[in-house]
């Protein structure tokens, strides 16, 4: 509690104390630079509070936005299990959340071992119900600008000239196809379908980190999922099949957010990655076992997924 982490953890723990005067810190769950996660008591219950730490004008947004999905749920409860919303401040981004029981489906964001195929099953069960539930309109946006998504990928490098095209050509024919984004063809997802993000319990799957959630193009959850499992091979096969049961529209729908997941992740890691040559630490780069060595294994293996994708949108446009 000593030192500048000290200074932002009192502000931190001063800000829920303001909207939840009962509760009471026990624990640091999860910190980073941009965010502190605590768990404590209200009275006789278990709590978890979310403070915002960075409050930059995009992580800002994406706070609001979770606050807002923990509230339109008070009225309107989706098909799977969610936290209890207790208090949030959206001015101050600082939430409050019942504690759910559970077990983390997955430790990583990519797991390094195909998780149990029970567990795969429960998250892809919830996982669907989600993307069947039908908000009433208004209730959430569309957090996913799928053209200028596109603009920047191709900007970055990411994207080549035949690869916009491509997706582009898929993006036109969904348009004519099925209507706009949150009518017709679009899906209510959960925005950041991770293993992490789900906690399993004998009273079922519950999801937690809502500040992506909104209407996307149908199969955005599915790819997500798709893009973490690597190493469950029968998983993804399950996947692709949920994802093209639907018809054309269904499967061109997944190819767009699958190219776009997977460019985001590569970004992501490619970012990470460079960050670790620059600053090594105690391991050597190019360690086996050392951070920059997995981050580079798993670099390696989505470009070789992102080059089955690019196949396969290109394959679809050749259908159309």
């Amino acid at each position: 509690m000593s030192g500048p982490q000290g200074a932002q953890l009192h502000t931190a723990i001063a800000s829920v104390l303001r909207i939840c005067p009962e509760f009471h810190p026990v624990q640091v769950l999860r910190r980073s630079g941009r965010s502190v996660l605590l768990i404590g008591t209200t009275g006789r219950s278990t709590a978890v509070a979310k403070c915002l730490l960075d409050h930059s004008p995009a992580w800002t947004e994406r706070a609001r936005h979770e606050i807002a999905a923990y509230r339109a749920f008070v009225r309107h409860r989706p098909p799977v299990r969610v936290p209890r919303l207790i208090a949030a401040d959206p001015d101050d981004c600082t939430l409050v959340i019942e504690r759910m029981a559970g077990r983390v489906a997955a430790l990583r964001r990519h797991p390094l071992e195909a998780p149990p195929r029970a567990d795969v099953r429960a998250v892809l069960q919830a996982v669907c119900r989600v993307n069947q539930w039908r908000p009433p309109a208004g209730l959430f946006t569309v957090p996913m600008d799928y053209a200028g998504r596109l603009a920047r990928f191709h900007e970055l490098g990411l994207l080549t000239d035949r690869d916009v095209s491509d997706l582009q050509k898929l993006l036109h024919g969904l348009a004519h196809s099925g209507g706009r984004q949150g009518q017709g063809q679009g899906q209510f997802c959960h925005g950041d379908a991770l293993l992490s993000n789900v906690l399993l319990s004998p009273a079922g799957p519950v999801l937690v980190d809502w500040e992506h959630a909104g209407w996307y193009l149908p199969g955005y959850d599915l790819a997500t999922l798709w893009a973490v499992l690597g190493d469950a091979p029968a998983a993804r096969r399950r996947i692709s099949q949920l994802a093209q049961a639907a018809g054309p529209a269904a499967r061109d729908a997944f190819l767009v957010n699958l190219m776009l997941v997977l460019t985001r992740e590569i970004r992501t890691y490619e970012t990470a990655v460079q960050r670790v040559m620059q600053d090594p630490g105690p391991v050597a780069p190019g360690t086996v076992g050392s951070p920059g060595e997995a981050q580079r294994l798993l670099l390696r293996r989505l470009h070789d997924d992102c080059g089955l994708a690019r196949r396969a949108v290109r394959a679809a446009v050749g259908t159309r």
